[in-house]
């Protein structure tokens, strides 16, 4: 499946999506290529240009080399951030009666990434960056309906792994979150 179908499906049917996913092999370097290094660069290019053209307000612009190098962090963080989630997700599945399988994990842990990376166009407006936060809450909402379904956690033990997930995610990206803006103070 092509890249804007699968976002387009993930974002409007995720239950049949995650379901089409799931039979799915695995091909790591398909996936990231072809899914995750374009969708996750869509928030740090529209930061470059928000904050490098327009600033916030008027009142703050980056200069463009900083916007780049913000972009970068911002970008490679991302990407690491689907990994290391991933392993998050394959480490905890035994805790919470589900099936461990990092291939699965990925794929979990790239497709629910969808909507925050989607909604980070808003950053082409600094001002309405804000507006990201409703593709973080929708992402997480896609990585619950997938569990069930991808990691074959039980309907009884889903919430619960869902919440630790949740928990690690948001260690994750607030460390990534202090390493970014500690970048943009350089």
């Amino acid at each position: 499946m092509n890249l804007v179908a699968r976002a387009k499906a993930i974002l409007t049917t995720p239950r049949q999506e995650w379901e089409a996913i799931d039979s799915e092999p695995l091909d790591v370097g398909q996936l990231l290529v072809g899914y995750v290094l374009p969708l996750a660069a869509i928030g740090p290019i529209a930061n470059v240009i928000g904050w490098s053209l327009f600033g916030f307000g008027g009142l703050f612009r980056l200069s463009l080399g900083t916007a780049i190098t913000h972009a970068i962090v911002m970008y490679i963080f991302a990407i690491i951030g689907v990994f290391v989630l991933a392993w998050i997700i394959n480490a905890l599945a035994p805790s919470f009666g589900g099936t461990q399988s990092m291939p699965q994990a990925i794929k979990l842990a790239a497709y629910s990434s969808t909507a925050a990376w989607v909604a980070g166009i808003f950053g082409i407006i600094p001002a309405l960056a804000i507006l990201a936060a409703i593709g973080g809450i929708y992402s997480l909402y896609l990585c619950y309906v997938g569990l069930p379904i991808i990691m074959k956690s039980p309907a009884d033990k889903t919430m619960i792994y869902f919440i630790v997930i949740i928990i690690a995610a948001i260690i994750i990206y607030a460390v990534i979150g202090a390493i970014t803006a500690r970048m943009m103070l350089f």
